[in-house]
């Protein structure tokens, strides 16, 4: 593709006196197109960071005028397919300085604006008791999050996190504001919640929060030699263990880093994690077979929680990543033995960890009121994560985590999970058909032009 001329756009150039923009070349072009997945290479024809709403509707306008496309964009965790396109015709539109939350104890909602993340989010509702189906991470952004479905350690209780959208406010690609519930333009409504950034850019959702001020939560870690017990024991378990129940099993590999604590540091370790909503007594009764093969470390007890965002154990900084996943049914003992040939006794070098996150339960089954992503069907979402300082260190961990996916392929469902892909796949595998075909349409009526860019194109 020819790349754009950006001097030919005096409408974006004219927005440089009332919005941060950044052009190929500025000083500050390689600091603003940077996702904190740092070994994503994306490269936009501009970088704009507003600051309003007002803002993010100029550029908007700016952009289409020009003949470019807006790829809106918070965080960057997940922005390695996105940059797997040619963006020279796109102008990347960072909402982290757009942030706000605002909590209505009484309805037991959150209004969260542009970029905000969960971190800030969670930290206001638990002033009022209150949480929400947040992700792992402290410092993911909510609309990547929950537009994109969301798993949540409240999952199998309570569905994805998209269902939880009550309303959006979305900047269309004319610029107009527009409001969207179940009400007011249903078919955007609908279609946002699982076609995300496809649509346009959201700058506001209502969020239903959750009542729980404290959750018995935690994790479990043993030594890695001890994966042929652990890894069977969890698969067996998890087949019965109640809706009230979602934790994920990991196999971990840390380098020996001073900043790690002692426990972590050059360790490789298996790891389960989760939170049980019941009260203590029922929940020491569910984990007490995992209890059973004596961890070396259980920290699992009734916690604030807000702390359940950092019970996984999410690098604290960005980090450069590479990885891949699938979607498992359930797993027999080969599946547990094709597992543990490859990740059991460290035979999947690069790897930082191999997840088994359990699915099923209320995220398993439609929402007659949710959106175009209102379930994942399922048993176990698997990702496979490695650290990529380097471009040799992304090879080699995009081949090692491929080794994985493709030893569990006898075991795989045909559809992914849009927040734990990493690479770009076609997006048609991350929706029911008829779901798929209804949002390609509602797109194509709504945002005409393919003008927005989101991670994963319809």
């Amino acid at each position: 593709m020819t790349s754009f001329d950006i001097t030919a756009s005096p409408a974006l150039e004219a927005l440089r006196d009332h919005c941060e923009i950044h052009l190929p070349g500025d000083d500050g072009y390689d600091a603003a197109r940077t996702p904190w997945n740092v070994a994503v290479d994306q490269r936009p024809a501009a970088v704009a960071i507003p600051r309003s709403v007002a803002e993010v509707a100029a550029v908007v306008r700016a952009a289409t005028a020009s003949g470019l496309r807006v790829a809106p964009q918070s965080t960057g965790h997940g922005a390695g397919p996105l940059a797997e396109r040619a963006l020279d015709d796109v102008v990347l539109l960072r909402l982290s300085a757009l942030t706000g939350v605002t909590i209505d104890p009484v309805a037991r909602t959150a209004t969260v604006v542009g970029g905000t993340l969960w971190q800030e989010v969670i930290a206001a509702a638990s002033a009022h008791g209150l949480t929400a189906s947040h992700g792992s991470a402290p410092d993911v952004a909510v609309a990547g999050y929950v537009l994109g479905g969301g798993l949540s350690f409240y999952g199998r209780e309570h569905g994805l996190a998209a269902n939880a959208v009550r309303s959006v406010d979305v900047v269309r690609h004319d610029g107009a504001l527009v409001h969207a519930d179940a009400g007011e333009n249903p078919d955007l409504f609908w279609a946002v919640r699982g076609g995300g950034g496809n649509l346009g850019v959201v700058v506001s959702i209502e969020l239903e929060l959750l009542p729980y001020a404290d959750v018995f939560a935690g994790m479990l870690l043993w030594d890695r030699e001890r994966a042929a017990d652990v890894i069977p024991a969890w698969a067996r378990w998890s087949r019965t263990a109640p809706e009230s129940v979602t934790t994920s099993l990991r196999v971990m590999s840390f380098p020996p880093l001073p900043e790690l604590p002692p426990f972590l540091s050059g360790r490789d370790l298996v790891v389960v994690d989760g939170a049980i909503l019941a009260d203590d007594d029922t929940a020491a009764t569910i984990i007490e077979p995992l209890r059973a093969l004596r961890p070396e470390l259980d920290t699992f007890a009734r916690i604030p929680s807000a702390d359940l965002l950092l019970v996984h154990m999410d690098p604290p900084v960005p980090t450069p990543t590479v990885g891949d996943h699938s979607v498992l049914g359930d797993l027999d003992d080969a599946a547990i033995a094709a597992l543990l040939a490859h990740i059991g006794d460290g035979t999947a070098p690069g790897l930082m960890f191999t997840e088994l996150r359990h699915l099923g339960g209320a995220i398993g089954r439609p929402s007659d009121t949710g959106g175009a992503l209102s379930h994942i069907p399922g048993v176990y979402g698997l990702l496979c994560v490695a650290v990529a300082p380097t471009p040799q260190a992304a090879v080699a961990g995009r081949a090692a985590a491929f080794s994985v996916v493709r030893a569990m392929s006898s075991w795989s469902l045909p559809n992914l999970i849009p927040t734990f892909t990493e690479n770009r796949a076609e997006s048609g595998r991350m929706y029911d058909g008829e779901d798929w075909a209804r949002l390609c349409t509602v797109r194509d009526e709504l945002a005409p032009g393919a003008v927005f860019v989101a991670n994963h194109a319809l």
